[in-house]
């Protein structure tokens, strides 16, 4: 009889095959929190043939998703189970135990193959199936059940989540924007911010949009350069179309928490209004309004360029609301509890 995985397998098989790839058929965050609580149970059968099983499975599992955790669930709770649970493992798992030749460990294997061979290790039956699949002997087999394969596997992936858990909800350094964005007489060079708010393939969108909001809650900022300032913050926002982690998002939401949006005027447009939502538009709106002469070209007509209009408190409300907004359209993509967004 051709063996076959449990339904149940199969279908873990096509959610996590889907999360890898990055086309999740189901709630990313929940499937991965299950994943990481199965593997965590199986700790405790490790005197087991059935524990030692399922201890290579997850182990591969884990490190197969990985990435996953550290790129798109911004979950400081998710990266703890994972990081707790690899560490349980790593502690069953001694190198010295490793019996195989020399470069017979698996190596750089995509995470969809890993997906389907850490679901088939959890069963004799999931084994024989993966085997007769792949034509893999008995040697073969065992290798994913190897003490130092499995030890390495858990170190990479426990190093990584460590890693991105730190840029991702720790405190991140832009005091180097400094010496690109302050003159020698304390100005703020606007014209030098938007031109790294442009450069969007140096991923400094977001540093940049964290150095404006750390330099407005300082209050290091003249009236004159209030607006531009602001804008800077506003660009990164709203031209960071994957969404920063907490700790960006942390100090943005701080810095719009200052703006009242409990305010009126008499104005009936704004000049930001009148830039088009492309980064070239928004990019000649500002460097125009602070070095006219050198960037002639602006999307604002010269009946809205009065720095009455510019100033208005209206606008900074429509600004900071529309920032608000793009913060919370993060949290609910990334997913986390709200205090892993909160200073």
């Amino acid at each position: 009889m051709t063996p076959t995985l449990p339904a149940d397998h199969r279908e873990l098989i096509s959610d996590l095959s889907g999360i890898v790839c990055d086309y999740p058929s189901t709630d990313p965050e929940s499937t991965l929190a299950v994943l990481a609580d199965d593997a965590a149970h199986a700790l405790g059968r490790d005197a087991t043939s059935e524990g030692r099983r399922e201890r290579a499975g997850y182990t591969i599992l884990l490190h197969a998703t990985c990435w996953y955790v550290s790129a798109r669930v911004f979950s400081k709770s998710l990266f703890a189970s994972y990081v707790q649970v690899l560490d349980g493992i790593r502690v069953q798992l001694d190198r010295s135990n490793c019996t195989c030749p020399v470069d017979s460990h698996p190596s750089q294997l995509d995470s969809e193959y890993q997906v389907e061979a850490g679901v088939s290790m959890l069963t004799e039956a999931g084994r024989a199936a993966f085997a007769e699949d792949y034509d893999l002997d008995e040697a073969e087999v065992a290798v994913f059940d190897c003490e130092g394969f499995l030890a390495d596997l858990a170190d990479e992936a426990a190093g990584q989540l460590r890693e991105a858990s730190q840029e991702l909800f720790g405190t991140v350094d832009v005091s180097h924007l400094d010496a690109q964005f302050v003159g020698d007489d304390g100005r703020l060079d606007l014209v030098a911010m938007q031109d790294a708010i442009r450069r969007t393939w140096e991923n400094n969108t977001g540093p940049v949009a964290l150095w404006s909001a750390r330099r407005w809650l300082a209050g290091q900022v003249r009236d004159e350069e209030r607006i531009g300032l602001f804008l800077c913050l506003w660009m990164g926002i709203a031209q960071t179309y994957e969404g920063l982690p907490p700790s960006f998002a942390r100090d943005l939401a701080t810095a719009l928490a200052t703006i009242d949006l409990d305010v009126s005027c008499d104005h009936p447009q704004h000049p930001w209004s009148t830039a088009d939502s492309t980064v070239q538009s928004r990019y000649l709106a500002v460097v125009h309004l602070y070095a006219p002469e050198d960037h002639p070209d602006t999307p604002v007509p010269a009946e809205l360029s009065a720095r009455e209009l510019w100033e208005c408190p209206v606008q900074y409300a429509q600004l900071a609301r529309k920032a608000l907004q793009d913060l919370e359209g993060w949290r609910t993509m990334r997913g986390g509890d709200d205090e892993d967004w909160e200073n």
